[in-house]
């Protein structure tokens, strides 16, 4: 396989986008990527959409995008991993690359959710849960995200402001990400006095509905310099993997092993250890997803995650960054474009253009994005060149 890279990156401001189309959204990441990469031209196209066809009525996502793009006819085709499908988006794209199919393709993502009310999103979301055994009883994906969060205080001891520090730490980063939907800072207390939505998850443990689209441009890495006016970052690893859609068939609620395998896979790729890395972006649709996510693929000791937060960890300046776009928690979760957008983050950061959130000495990064109750994980490992 040809090694590839990144070589151009845009994305549109999160948010509540009541002016713009699903496609509106979509063609204005792309053609930000294709300037950001200096190119008119692409091969083939991916778009990572979980649910066109319930948030907007449109299904056969691919074409509609290659058309107004201006694209036409090139190969177009919608990826859905439920809220992985920009993450298994962009890994479809690699492969193409990677395997001599295509020279310039571009992976994207797109989400349109704020164009129906709460519970039709609500339904809209619930369907990448088990739905004749979870969904059809009643249970949404906060109460399954609750269901691990309490598992998870009951083993190792952490508290509620333990969990709220992890949203507080991610609004932190998010206020200097200039796309993020919320650049608001907010405090443990704010958490706690927030509305119950499942115990012990508060209203601000838990992502937004969001508007938003972002996109990268992949080539083969021999030819990444002569193509790009940007600096490229090269993709050292990709892994993929699943796991029992419903909860109740998992050994450990606490443990997503789609995480833990698709991160074995990429750093095997990627022939190096966990150590080597610099900075992380993990699903954090849930205060508790970000500490399951760290202590799944081995970041941290089983336990010991659920503190790092409070403890400063995982902060900008901390031992190990995570997050610094703001997570899905302030930079907002677009379901279909967030493992893209998780991909921009990287590639500004290892490009040295991340502002006031740079990491610094940032050399290598790390994407993990999961579908469901990571009933499928995606992990990807980007290096500056």
């Amino acid at each position: 396989m040809r090694e590839v890279a990144v070589i151009g990156i845009g994305m549109t401001k999160w948010g509540e986008c009541w002016q713009k189309s699903l496609r509106d959204l979509f063609v204005e990441a792309s053609l930000r990527a294709m300037d950001d990469a200096g190119l008119s031209q692409i091969e083939s196209l991916y778009v990572g959409c979980m649910s066109g066809g319930l948030f907007n009525g449109q299904e056969h996502v691919g074409p509609l995008m290659a058309d107004y793009l201006g694209a036409g006819p090139i190969p177009a085709v919608r990826v859905e991993s439920a809220c992985a499908s920009g993450g298994v988006a962009f890994r479809q794209a690699y492969m193409e690359v990677a395997s001599g199919m295509s020279d310039i393709v571009l992976a994207g993502g797109v989400e349109k959710m704020t164009d129906v009310d709460g519970s039709e999103a609500t339904y809209a979301l619930g369907t990448a849960a088990d739905q004749e055994y979870e969904s059809f009883h009643g249970i949404t994906f906060p109460g399954l995200y609750a269901l691990i969060a309490k598992v998870y205080m009951k083993k190792y001891g952490i508290t509620n402001q333990d969990l709220a520090s992890v949203a507080v730490k991610n609004h932190a980063h998010g206020v200097k990400n200039p796309n993020a939907q919320f650049q608001r800072a907010i405090t443990v207390e704010e958490v706690l006095q927030s509305s119950m939505v499942a115990d012990p998850l508060h209203l601000l443990d838990c992502s937004p509905i969001t508007d938003g689209a972002a996109a990268v441009i992949l080539c083969p890495m021999e030819k990444a310099k002569s193509l790009s006016k940007k600096k490229p970052v090269k993709i050292l690893g990709s892994g993929h993997a699943t796991d029992s859609i419903a909860l109740h068939d998992r050994k450990q609620l606490e443990v997503f092993a789609s995480a833990t395998i698709a991160a074995k896979k990429a750093f095997s790729q990627a022939k190096i250890g966990i150590e080597s890395v610099n900075l992380v972006e993990v699903h954090d649709c849930f205060s508790i997803a970000e500490i399951c996510a760290l202590e799944s693929m081995g970041f941290f000791a089983p336990g010991q995650a659920g503190k790092a937060a409070s403890q400063g960890l995982t902060a900008l300046g901390g031992k190990l960054p995570v997050n610094v776009s703001g997570g899905l928690k302030s930079k907002g979760h677009p379901v279909g474009a967030t493992g893209i957008a998780q991909i921009i983050e990287l590639v500004e950061q290892l490009r040295g253009e991340a502002g006031q959130r740079q990491v610094a000495n940032a050399r290598i990064g790390l994407a993990q994005n999961m579908g469901g109750t990571a009933a499928s994980s995606v992990v990807h490992i980007l290096e500056a060149c």
